[in-house]
């Protein structure tokens, strides 16, 4: 996998309501905004800041993550009973700050101590950010700042090591950088950034620290040999969702300095986590660790695919994207949304899932912090938000459409005269089918470059412009289209969609466009773990002749493909020498009923035979 190279700018996101998705996307987004973020009660998340009761938990961190997605979906859809528990909200956590300005959930015994307090002042500033983002309230940046002075104040050369205040290797407590960084650059206050330096320092250099810096180019599995998956201590330095936090404020860190080693160091990380954590459903962890899950995800390790760590890993690629321009970190969130993020939201978008294993069935979450809520039901709204955030994106004179999905999308030109938007509207039932229309309706003409992402994994993508075909269009990069934009032009792009087989360890995946696939008990056509005879798999491209989409069994499926397998190890009689026709779908409707009657499989058994088995004694 190669380094990604350093772009001249970051690029430019839309604003939110620029975007708006239709069709089954549009639905689901639907559903996140009004079954979960804006059914919240924001107030009661609130209330810990009042109590300051505890030594060990996480309650703070809910608020600020509710934040994320309510500001922003709160500009989408301009709702008012929104907006109004927005500020109700921040109003009672602003109020709630001390006059030393501690604004937290601990007991002043227990502050930035070995729990998760710090970590929980992280999301209360961003919480405070994203409402001064949305309001420019000057009393609410006061807040942020009067908070980042009070851990100044306990953390610093001449003061407590941060590193040492927190869970694994301090990730937990360093990962305040981020926001610190943000604040920064709203206040130009130069003792926020050598507060961030600090930080910085804590990170990369500190005996007790994770080296994140240094350790860049090891996988991150292999960080800390001699340790195993497990909480707390056991592997203290490969907390997946710590880490990444993390490598975000690193990111804002060197963005906001200049300073190209973090950007380096970043991606050679994201890197490792793609090519040996990422499964084939774009998710990653076992208990919340690295563990090398890319070689090991056909088998059943304990507590698969953490939602932080799949909403984390979006928001880390997102950014990645912004800033170098490489079209891989728009595949990896591809593969992430559509499979491991979308098979974590319950249908109606009312809750996330804290784990999504890749055989059982789906389940919900359990409470925290004796409040009713969880980590992963707070954070799984932003990952939507990372989404719509990447969809497409501008830089000088050139747009990059990253995402496919039907809908309204524009943006800014930042070098286009006046500040002009280009405005595409698209229809396309992509990625359960792989035509994308693109209709330019800017009411203007337009001079720009359009760049199409050409996902990885279509080896054969045809695209024309005004019914012209237009040039090579190679995987895994942009198809730039220079030209005037007039209202009327239209893009039509076809994807190669064939179904793939995927290899592991004697176990076979299959894939559909970005969409992994797996069986179901509703489809009611055999054991869902049953052997595939090797036969099947002979095609040394991986591409399965005959496999079909055909109508999905109900509405509770996006995609439902047949594909003709031999199946099991019973050939001996004559009907079972025949292929079967094996019903799959996308793993993210895969197990929707959340209950036993829609288990499911991703990795199934190929059958195997060794003719020099070695002779074992019974023990």
């Amino acid at each position: 996998m190669k380094t990604s190279s350093v772009a001249s700018s970051r690029a430019v996101a839309p604003d939110i309501h620029d975007i708006s998705l239709d069709g089954f996307l549009g639905d689901r987004l639907r559903g996140c905004i009004w079954n979960h973020v804006a059914k919240t009660d924001a107030s009661a998340l609130t209330d810990p800041y009042r109590w300051r009761t505890e030594s060990i938990y996480w309650q703070t961190e809910f608020w600020g993550k509710w934040m994320h997605s309510a500001v922003p979906f709160a500009i989408m859809t301009g709702d008012p009973a929104l907006r109004d528990s927005i500020e109700s909200s921040t109003a009672r956590v602003v109020a709630a700050q001390l006059p030393d300005g501690y604004l937290g959930n601990y007991r002043e015994d227990a502050r930035c101590g070995g729990g998760w307090d710090v970590w929980g002042c992280k999301y209360t500033m961003l919480g405070l950010l994203f409402h001064y983002d949305l309001a420019k309230s000057e009393k609410t940046l006061h807040a942020a700042s009067r908070l980042c002075g009070y851990l100044m104040s306990v953390f610093g050369p001449d003061k407590r090591d941060i590193v040492t205040s927190g869970q694994y290797m301090g990730m937990a407590s360093c990962s305040i950088l981020e926001p610190v960084v943000k604040l920064w650059r709203r206040t130009g206050d130069p003792a926020h950034l050598a507060f961030a330096e600090y930080v910085v320092s804590q990170l990369c250099d500190h005996p007790a620290g994770p080296h994140l810096i240094r350790d860049a180019a090891i996988p991150v599995a292999a960080r800390h040999p001699g340790t195993a998956p497990g909480y707390e201590n056991l592997n203290p330095g490969l907390k997946a969702y710590e880490m990444m936090s993390c490598c975000q404020g690193l990111l804002d860190y060197g963005e906001a300095t200049g300073d190209g080693r973090f950007l380096d160091a970043v991606a050679k990380t994201a890197e490792s986590i793609a090519a040996t954590e990422v499964n084939i459903c774009g998710g990653a962890s076992c208990v919340e660790h690295w563990y090398s899950g890319a070689l090991r995800q056909h088998r059943p390790f304990m507590r698969m695919q953490e939602t932080c760590v799949t909403t984390t890993w979006m928001r880390l690629c997102g950014t990645l994207l912004a800033l170098t321009g490489d079209s891989l970190w728009a595949d990896e969130i591809e593969k992430t949304f559509h499979n491991a993020y979308l098979g974590a939201m319950s249908p109606d978008g009312s809750f996330f899932a804290s784990y999504s294993p890749l055989a059982g069935f789906r389940s919900y979450g359990q409470h925290h912090c004796k409040m009713h809520t969880n980590c992963c039901n707070s954070n799984g709204p932003r990952g939507f938000v990372a989404f719509l955030e990447n969809c497409i994106q501008a830089r000088g004179r050139d747009v990059f459409l990253n995402l496919y999905a039907s809908g309204r999308f524009s943006i800014s030109v930042p070098d286009a005269s006046g500040g002009a938007k280009a405005v595409f509207q698209v229809f396309t039932l992509y990625p359960e089918r792989g035509r994308v229309e693109m209709w330019y309706r800017g009411e203007t003409p337009l001079d720009f470059t359009l760049n199409l992402r050409i996902p990885a994994w279509s080896e054969k993508t045809s695209v024309t412009l005004n019914g012209e075909p237009v040039g090579a269009t190679p995987a895994g990069a942009y198809l730039p289209l220079s030209r005037t934009w007039t209202m009327g032009d239209v893009v039509v792009i076809d994807f190669d969609m064939d179904v793939r087989a995927h290899t592991l360890d004697d176990h076979v995946a299959f894939t559909a466009g970005p969409l992994a696939l797996a069986r179901d008990m509703r489809f009611g056509d055999g054991d869902i773990g049953e052997c595939v005879r090797p036969e099947a798999l002979a095609d040394p491209n991986g591409r399965i002749p005959g496999a079909i989409q055909v109508r999905p069994l109900s509405d509770s499926f996006l995609m439902n493909a047949a594909i003709p397998l031999p199946m099991g190890a019973h050939r001996v009689n004559p009907q079972n020498a025949l292929p079967d026709i094996v019903r799959f779908c996308d793993y993210a409707s895969a197990g929707n009923t959340w209950d036993s009657s829609s288990s499911y499989r991703v990795w199934l058994p190929v059958e195997r035979f060794e003719p020099l088995c070695p002779v074992e004694t019974a023990k």
